[in-house]
């Protein structure tokens, strides 16, 4: 089981992506695996995402508990501006 700060990172990573190219299945199915992860390894709900200038953060409840993680956004949008930047590499393929 990968910690949940690990877990978290990794879903807002990718959930850029798909906030940004939501017809992407690839990151669609990723989001999902991730999300599932959050709910069933970490007992995560309730999961909002807030951004400032600086940060993302992340707001969830857990263990009946509302919390918060925060992320640099040039740590959380690599991905996102790397496909943006070679976007060759990045072909979405329909599912058929």
């Amino acid at each position: 089981m990968k910690s949940l700060q690990d877990t978290l990172y990794n879903w807002l990573t990718i959930k850029v992506v798909i906030m940004e190219r939501p017809d992407d299945t690839a990151a669609a199915e990723t989001v999902k695996m991730f999300e599932d992860m959050l709910v069933e390894e970490h007992g995560l709900s309730n999961i909002q995402i807030e951004k400032d200038e600086v940060m993302y953060y992340v707001h969830y409840d857990q263990n009946g508990e509302r919390k918060k993680s925060r992320f640099p956004i040039e740590l959380i949008d690599v991905m996102l501006n790397q496909i943006k930047s070679e976007p060759e590499k990045y072909v979405n393929y329909p599912e058929e």
